[in-house]
């Protein structure tokens, strides 16, 4: 078991936009109307008492997220408190001038609540579509990590790469509110991403959608002791989580709520990638209190954050709602949970610790 951390913990939402056909009835929501239920979302969780927002970056037409920064601008103004991030921008396949340049445009926009979680993705579609090849797919990463974190510490900035044009002495505008703004690094489990966090002393989140959240415990380690070499202090360094789930009045509301639409797509990405058939014996058995699905009333979910807290010290908790389309009204009522319920249960708990 991890030192739980001391830092306080926040909880907020992740999301791709799924825009997948209605497991009912096979109706699909435009990517339109998705967008302006993603605005309705953050405002929200504003309201609620959530910390964070997040938004995937996919290019398919089942996710309707191919511009978080935009998306997330459009709530910037209509919030207060709640910060808004990449989950994750796709370093590898775009330019990190642009990255910077809309998500410090973010942070002005919104007075300092922007973030980047950078990453690989975990689709490939964006590398053919913006002209990479798969053979680079660790050394576009590792490059473009390079460059963005040389634009944040620097306004005018000077570098050379293998896949990018060189940069001689320019700046890059408009500069972040936040000094620096913050990125973090994105895994969804990698050894390598971990310890490259930890060297670079950037906060590290862990998509975490099956087996049980616990066995992540190495990697934390990996990422602390990686931390510590560098001269980092790992204490301070913050941990996230992402995970599905959904919020209900009850935990069998929930558990049948949830499930349709999570097997759907999830039943779709596994033919893609050769996973076995999602059945609900499978969907039941990650619903325990040691598995990855946070599905329940708020009782329980809270309970699972809370061991999940005590397991891995994380700081940062994304509850991941959409895996398919669901109706909104649903949607956002395990929002209004998440933040009215939830949270208070799990701050209340780790405060008596």
């Amino acid at each position: 078991m991890t030192n739980p951390s001391t830092q306080p913990m926040e909880i907020g939402i992740s999301t791709f936009l799924e825009a997948t056909p209605d497991p009912v009835t096979g109706s699909v929501i435009s990517h339109a109307e998705r967008l302006r239920h993603a605005v309705e979302e953050i405002v929200l969780a504003d309201q609620v008492g959530l910390d964070v927002y997040g938004i995937g970056e996919h290019h398919r037409a089942d996710y309707a997220g191919t511009a978080p920064a935009v998306v997330l601008a459009a709530a910037a103004a209509m919030t207060k408190r709640i910060r808004l991030t990449s989950a994750v921008t796709v370093l590898s396949s775009d330019d990190p001038v642009r990255v910077y340049q809309a998500f410090s445009t973010l942070d002005g926009i919104s007075n300092g609540r922007a973030e980047i979680m950078a990453g690989r993705g975990s689709f490939i579609e964006s590398f053919p579509l913006f002209g990479y090849s798969l053979d680079d797919y660790d050394e576009l990463f590792e490059e473009k990590l390079e460059l963005l974190l040389a634009i944040r510490a620097s306004e005018k900035v000077t570098w050379r790469g293998g896949h990018r044009p060189a940069i001689q002495n320019l700046g890059v505008y408009p500069r972040s509110v936040q000094s620096p703004l913050p990125v973090w690094i994105a895994s969804g489990g990698n050894p390598e991403s971990a310890v490259r966090a930890g060297m670079l002393g950037l906060p590290i989140a862990f998509a975490i959608i099956g087996g049980m959240p616990e066995r992540f415990a190495p990697l934390v380690k990996l990422y602390k002791q990686a931390a510590a070499r560098a001269g980092h202090d790992p204490e301070s360094l913050p941990i996230a989580t992402h995970s599905h789930g959904f919020v209900g009045e009850t935990t069998e509301q929930a558990a049948d709520a949830f499930f349709p639409s999570t097997q759907a797509q999830m039943n779709v990405i596994g033919r893609e990638r050769g996973w076995p058939a999602y059945d609900r014996s499978a969907y039941d058995a990650a619903r325990s209190l040691r598995g990855a699905l946070y599905v329940g009333d708020p009782e329980f979910v809270a309970e699972k954050i809370v061991l999940l807290r005590r397991n891995l010290g994380v700081t940062r908790f994304f509850l991941h709602i959409n895996v398919g389309t669901m109706p909104h009204r649903e949607v956002l009522r395990a929002i209004e949970l998440l933040g009215t319920k939830v949270a208070p249960i799990v701050h209340k708990e780790l405060a008596r610790s």
